[in-house]
């Protein structure tokens, strides 16, 4: 990687585009921070081809791009759908639980409980909210007659979202048991949960990664009205959360998902919590070389906002341009950062917060950092939270997290302006600090006259105790 990385980061999304092994050199020459595996779509065999490829490019090349392992969660479908089916407004169909051909007239829904669960008036919207229908009436067992009310062509296997009902199916199908055991056995550093609605949602998926003796961390992917609701909760329970802006803007109302997203994103920062904007970035360029204006325009505006990380999709999946839409989405946050970002962010630490000590010390480190020009904060951790902590004040200073925990290097990844190396134990705090600086002025990071800060646990050998941060000039 080169040595003007961007602070904010890039997951992609990888699919046919950008399988092959070159590509995705390409694309992490580009500035690509974490690979996203999407469990909704593909093979087994081909998840475990594009895993090895990863951890080889990042061998060959040095760096620590991370792996995140994407559940699908309770994701409702329609089955088969005759070819040419067009829904007509005003017409009525009826949702079947028993698998058939669907028609204008008959469609199964994958979701049993669906008669149960829905009531006359709710909404159902199907193909990302394409195509609307209204319940009139359900038999409580395996029927649901709805009116179209905007109709349109219709084809297999399309998404459904009820943004009217509370769906009864839990938040971890048995296939996202089933795909979170295996991510889990090739050592992914995150899994994203899909449709979070509470917090209990999230415990449940980190007591399996505990149970498996694994230190994978867990996304919370905000898309259905209850995370909204229990979003506080959730916050602070999940290792970091994604604004999933595709789900979200089809259960909830579209108008009120631009300010939803910024007082996401304020509350994360507030909580030094990691947080994710996804969906329809810069989806023109799954067919166009360049983004349009207002993409543009959206990746500058999360960026300004403050948010972790930016994640691409169909663009870098399935589209024509993947290694371009890296580049392109990489100068927009250059671009933005360097001219208009408002640094120094996030709620001072309060008397009686929870680790009031170590998050002033954090705190403080940042605010200091501005004051004296300081070119890098560094800080020694084994678990990254101290790194998460000072990412979530947003310092102008360049954040360097040396770790003697490996699988941590690229979990560090999605942290806002976080570059981790790997530091086998130091006895001394003198030592460390005189070493990190050694390193860093070896690859280039610091010359002489630098100021840096850092910031640490005296006794180093004692974790979560960040007590201690010291002013160095670089001799």
């Amino acid at each position: 990687m080169t040595l003007d990385n961007s602070r904010t980061k890039i997951i992609a999304t990888l699919g046919p585009a950008s399988s092959d092994k070159e590509t995705l050199r390409q694309m992490f020459l580009a500035g690509v921070d974490i690979c996203r595996l999407n469990f909704s779509h593909g093979k087994r065999e081909d998840s475990i081809q594009t895993i090895n490829i990863i951890r080889e490019l990042n061998a060959e090349l040095g760096v620590d791009v991370a792996i995140l392992a994407d559940l699908q969660g309770p994701k409702l479908r329609i089955g088969e759908v005759q070819e040419g089916t067009v829904l007509e407004n005003d017409a009525i169909v009826e949702f079947v639980s028993e698998k058939c051909m669907g028609t204008a007239q008959k469609l199964y829904m994958s979701y049993e409980d669906f008669p149960r669960d829905v009531e006359a008036g709710d909404a159902v919207l199907i193909d990302d909210g394409k195509i609307k229908l209204e319940v009139i009436s359900t038999n409580r067992n395996n029927s649901v007659k709805a009116k179209v009310i905007y109709g349109g062509p219709i084809s297999s296997k399309k998404g459904v979202n009820l943004p009217n009902t509370r769906v009864s199916l839990p938040s971890l199908t048995e296939k996202d048991v089933d795909d979170a055991h295996f991510a889990l056995e090739h050592d992914v550093d995150w899994l994203a949960l899909s449709f979070v609605r509470a917090v209990s949602d999230v415990i449940e998926l980190k007591q399996m990664i505990k149970r498996k003796k694994k230190n994978t961390y867990v996304i919370a992917k905000i898309e259905k009205p209850e995370g909204i609701e229990n979003i506080d909760a959730i916050i602070a329970e999940a290792d970091a959360i994604m604004v999933a802006r595709g789900d979200m803007g089809v259960e909830i109302e579209f108008d009120r998902v631009p300010l939803l997203q910024k007082t996401i994103v304020e509350k994360c920062i507030n909580a030094s919590v990691p947080v994710i904007i996804a969906t329809q970035m810069m989806e023109s360029m799954i067919t166009n070389f360049r983004p349009t204006r207002a993409e543009a325009n959206d990746v500058a505006n999360a960026v300004i906002d403050g948010v972790d990380t930016l994640m691409l999709s169909g663009e870098t999946s399935v589209g024509k341009f993947p290694i371009e839409t890296i580049r392109n989405m990489h100068k927009i946050i250059q671009y933005t950062e360097t001219n208009r970002y408002n640094y120094n962010r996030g709620v001072p630490p309060k008397p009686g917060d929870p680790g009031i000590i170590g998050a002033s010390v954090c705190y403080s480190a940042a605010i200091t950092a501005e004051r004296v020009g300081a070119k890098a904060i560094i800080t020694f951790t084994e678990h990254g939270s101290t790194a998460k902590r000072l990412s979530g004040y947003r310092p102008k200073a360049d954040i360097y997290a040396f770790t003697p925990n490996r699988p941590l290097l690229s979990a560090l990844s999605l942290y806002w302006g976080v570059t981790a190396f790997y530091f086998e134990h130091q006895i001394q705090i003198d030592d460390a600090i005189e070493n990190s600086i050694a390193i860093l002025k070896e690859k280039g990071y610091l010359k002489t006259g630098d100021m840096v800060i850092h910031v640490a646990s005296t006794p180093l050998k004692i974790s979560h105790k960040t007590n201690m941060f010291k002013i160095t000039l670089v001799k």
